[in-house]
């Protein structure tokens, strides 16, 4: 994670996948620059996230489910997005700098036609009269993300991307951009390399038309962000293979899941080497390059936190929970009872399964389970699941009732505020834990350096974790978000010919 207030380039490139490494000659590159990311941002984005998924965003999602023409992507909100570059749209190419998201499949700049929304007269404008190669659609669309919203129409032109020109390029020409995120925002609009299956209006992405025009050798992009704060370059997106120089090692491949989002099936996610007992059957994991942070299950954020003296706020239901049900728990899994049939046997969640309502996420390939998926439950009945999983984890390393029933009661004053900062002790980091993420069977480590964003210099440096709670209903959830945090760390191969994603150690 880039540490420092300064800019650095990144650099996109269309190559040919080699054994070898590429010399650098043969890379179409394109300048991004690289924002520093600091504590207001962190903060905005997860108060951000929280409104989306509790409050009055919730309920306007809600409401727009049945819309033809809006799709809902509560996991965005591009306010920690530091990694964007320029792109040119129509003949001759008028330029806009744009975020490459692996989180959303749309391409949009605001349009000459934007005229009482703050943030087009901020940023560049899409004028259609002086595209030679411009044609009208004009159907109306919009998208709704974590911290707001746009709408305009579709419009075709042609997009140059480095030296790469993709004809008859379908997009939006967002005529409002109702959120303050994109009166600040450093970009004019989104780029999205997820799969068709999310685009609204089911636009086909930029990435579909490179292959289907023959732009690239190969049906491969990948993204290396250059993690030296000292250094010239930001990173490169290289559109058609991957560049040897760039990571170390081969990479470990995993099957996409689910196609829509960049989704795979994640192992267990362990702190120094311990298991935190939430993902060993497995979860759904997201790569977004379109975010900075890691967002998982409350249920290990909040183990996080704790192993890492994280602050956090204090859950009067998950306390409440230890002081009268903790022995019952405890009881009910000595006894052989099954983790998710505990809290039923306790009368704490309703015996038609567990359905969480403090998240909500949706997308066009499962929109047949969104009924399912918006059921709610009980604040006890939550905080009742983290404690059986906490207690589950405890007793297979053998720890006593006492010791166990008092560590839990520990995490209920550990679980991570979704509009708190999580503040670290900068002295602290080198006596923190490592953590790592089970990937294709391997262990993909993080240090404390490596998950821990420092912003700030002097007196008023500031380190921050790098992990926000997101918790995600079944059958979509748990999930898990991989953001430049991780990317940072990993150079990662989106293969869309093979429909898979690679994973290695960056250079």
């Amino acid at each position: 994670m880039e540490r420092r207030y300064l800019w650095a380039a990144f650099v996109l490139g269309a190559i040919v996948c080699s054994l070898f490494p590429l010399p650098s000659e043969g890379l179409k590159r394109i300048s991004l620059k690289k924002k520093p990311l600091d504590i207001q941002s962190i903060r905005a984005a997860k108060l951000a996230h929280l409104e989306s998924t509790h409050g009055a965003g919730r309920k306007e999602m809600d409401n727009n489910l049945g819309s033809s023409n809006e799709d809902i992507l509560p996991l965005k909100n591009y306010l920690d997005a530091q990694y964007y570059g320029e792109i040119g749209i129509g003949t001759p190419p008028q330029k806009f700098t744009v975020i490459f998201d692996t989180g959303s499949s749309n391409l949009w700049v605001p349009s000459a036609k934007c005229y009482f929304s703050i943030a087009c007269w901020l940023h560049s404008k899409y004028k259609a009269k002086k595209s030679s190669t411009y044609t009208a659609i004009g159907k109306s669309c919009s998208i709704r993300y974590g911290s707001g919203s746009i709408s305009g129409f579709s419009s075709q032109d042609n997009v140059e991307v480095g030296d790469l020109v993709v004809k008859d390029q379908v997009f939006i020409e967002a005529s409002r951009e109702g959120s303050l995120t994109f009166v600040i925002a450093k970009f004019d609009g989104i780029l999205g390399l997820g799969f068709q299956e999310i685009a609204v209006d089911n636009m086909v992405p930029v990435w579909y038309n490179m292959v289907d025009q023959g732009l690239v050798d190969e049906q491969v992009f990948s993204f290396w962000l250059n993690r030296d704060p000292n250094a010239e370059d930001g990173g490169e997106l290289v559109f058609g293979g991957v560049d040897t120089n760039h990571f170390k090692g081969k990479h470990t491949y995993v099957p996409v899941t689910q196609k829509g989002y960049w989704q795979f099936k994640m192992g267990d996610f362990l702190i120094g080497n311990v298991s935190t007992g939430f993902c060993e059957g497995g979860c759904a994991a997201i790569v977004d390059s379109g975010t900075s942070l890691l967002a998982g299950p409350t249920t290990v954020v909040t183990q996080i936190n704790h192993a890492i003296g994280a602050e956090g706020v204090v859950s009067t239901e998950c306390k409440e929970i230890v002081s009268q049900y903790g022995e019952l728990i405890w009881d009910l899994l000595v006894s052989g009872v099954l983790p998710d049939r505990v809290c039923k046997q306790a009368g704490l969640c309703p015996l038609r399964g567990a359905q969480h309502e403090n998240a909500y996420i949706k997308s066009v390939v499962d929109e047949e389970n969104k009924e399912e998926a918006s059921v709610g439950e009980s604040p006890m009945c939550t905080a009742c699941e983290m404690a059986v999983v906490w207690m589950q984890n405890q007793l297979k390393q053998q720890g006593t009732k006492e010791k166990v029933l008092a560590y839990v009661n520990q995490l209920c004053e550990s679980i991570p505020s979704p509009m708190g900062e999580s503040i670290i002790d900068c002295n602290s980091l080198s006596t923190l834990p490592n953590v790592s993420f089970t990937i294709g069977g391997k262990s993909f480590e993080l240090t404390p350096k490596e998950y821990v964003l420092r912003t700030g210099e002097g007196f008023a440096e500031v380190c921050i974790s790098g992990f926000m709670a997101m918790d995600v209903p079944p059958p979509r959830g748990p999930i898990w978000v991989l953001g430049d945090v991780f990317m940072g760390v990993y150079h990662t191969v989106f293969d869309y010919g093979n429909l898979r994603m690679g994973f290695a150690r960056a250079a």
